[in-house]
């Protein structure tokens, strides 16, 4: 799988890598998200790594020094992990909190659910 794929899936798409295809999840028809205060934040950040990514790309396309290169691959990696806590922890707070108010199976689905995507993130 080349970078530019992966990077490319990411922004086009918002998740997923070029072998993983995109995410599979549909849009949540239940309004608000956990993140929607925090929505222009994320966006900004989200933005900020889609400019380091392709300054990596031009950096390889100009055969900087390999550390140096991995050395910006490390910081928008962090980048990332950083933003998908955040929505974790905005996750956790509303949605998941939300659903064991509703009802305890709710609750069981939603913690199932956070708990296959900690471990997705864990993963990365």
């Amino acid at each position: 799988m080349s970078t530019n794929a992966a990077v490319e899936t990411v922004t086009s798409t918002g998740a997923g890598t070029a072998d993983e295809g995109p995410a599979t999840t549909p849009p949540h028809p239940d309004g608000p998200h956990g993140y929607t205060a925090d929505k222009d934040a994320y966006l900004k950040r989200l933005r900020r790594v889609e400019g380091q990514v392709r300054g990596i790309a031009r950096m390889v396309e100009s055969d900087t020094y390999c550390i140096d290169v991995l050395t910006q691959i490390s910081a928008v990696t962090k980048a990332l992990q950083a933003v998908g806590l955040g929505l974790l922890e905005d996750h956790l707070d509303h949605c998941v909190v939300d659903a064991a108010r509703s009802s305890p199976e709710e609750g069981r689905a939603k913690v199932a659910e956070a708990t296959a995507a900690i471990t997705r993130l864990v993963r990365s």
